[in-house]
């Protein structure tokens, strides 16, 4: 298990230092002047000479990676913003909560959606349940975030006002007029349903598929020939094998979700990564726009990172091989 353990995590640290290396070269071959952007308005001739000096723009793009390495393993420093010059580091601690309360949110929720379906649909085929699950599966792979959470916004908050349409309220740091658990999950309800709908699809269609697949395997067949009650035989034999692979898809999407949550972000105008990437983008604010990469690979890596643990401890023969 140590062996594995120590196996995962040096994988880990190497695919962090490629996609750094990756994201960083790319960056730098965008046909942009930083110094220029640096500078703003005032863009004089010294202005823009005095930036790529202080930002060590005139070294070859090797000295400039190992600076910027430097100071993110060093220092935790991800540099300061091109576009207003605060720290982006704060940027995104500012906006990483956001998304987190989101993808976390939606990720509980399509699964307390996607558990119960997927295994009484498999438990009962050719149903009503099962058939209705399935249209559910269609609709929710075919309908695009931004669709749906346009036709709830309008729906849901708008005509029956039951929910706010946009906006985020701090869960530890309330104002005024908006903050606190309460406020913060009623402001959430939209986005989490628009976030977990097309995951809860996937999901219910993998998890009938692998109870069905389960269920006709030949220790199921034994277990219930030696007259092993059917509660035990489900509990026992068909889920614990049949949900192995929904812990590592669960992470690996996790993961893939924090890009994804763009969509929901732009539509619910949620201050998280995605918003903040997007308007990064829109002034060529480099900076940014590379923390938020780094910082999104690294919860991908230790998502997946926890999932490969976790899996090893489940199914005991990860740690044979």
């Amino acid at each position: 298990m140590l062996q594995y353990l120590i196996r995962r995590i040096l994988w880990a640290c190497v695919l962090f230092i490629v996609i750094t290396m990756v994201s960083y070269v790319i960056f730098f071959i965008i046909p942009v002047n930083p110094a220029a952007l640096a500078c703003g308005q005032r863009a004089t001739a010294d202005c823009i000479r005095n930036a790529k000096d202080n930002l060590g723009l005139d070294k070859p793009v090797y000295e400039q990676y190992g600076r910027f390495v430097w100071r993110l393993v060093g220092h935790q420093d991800l540099g300061k913003s091109y576009y207003n010059r605060q720290s982006v580091n704060e940027t995104v601690m500012n906006a990483a909560p956001v998304t987190a309360s989101l993808v976390i949110g939606g990720a509980v929720l399509w699964m307390l959606i996607a558990l119960p379906i997927g295994i009484l649909s498999a438990l009962r085929p050719r149903s009503l349940l099962d058939r209705t699950a399935m249209v559910f599966v269609l609709i929710g792979i075919s309908a695009h975030p931004v669709w749906i959470g346009l036709i709830l916004s309008y729906v849901v908050g708008f005509k029956l006002g039951w929910t706010p349409i946009t906006g985020y309220c701090d869960f530890f740091n309330p104002t005024t007029d908006c903050g606190g658990p309460v406020q913060w999950a009623w402001h959430m309800v939209l986005p989490w349903i628009t976030f977990a709908i097309l995951f809860a699809a996937l999901y219910v269609r993998m998890i009938r598929a692998n109870v069905m697949e389960t269920s006709n395997e030949d220790y199921v067949r034994t277990a219930r020939a030696k007259g092993a009650p059917e509660h035990v035989v489900i509990r026992t034999h068909i889920l614990r094998n049949a949900l192995l692979p929904v812990v590592t898809m669960l992470g690996m999407d996790i993961g893939v979700a924090l890009g994804g949550a763009i969509f929901t972000e732009t539509v619910f105008s949620l201050p998280g990564l995605g918003q903040t990437a997007l308007q990064a983008i829109s002034n060529f604010d480099l900076p940014t726009v590379q923390g938020i990469v780094v910082f999104a690979t690294l919860a991908i890596i230790v998502f997946n990172l926890i999932v490969d643990l976790l899996y090893a401890v489940i199914d005991p023969r990860i740690r044979l091989s």
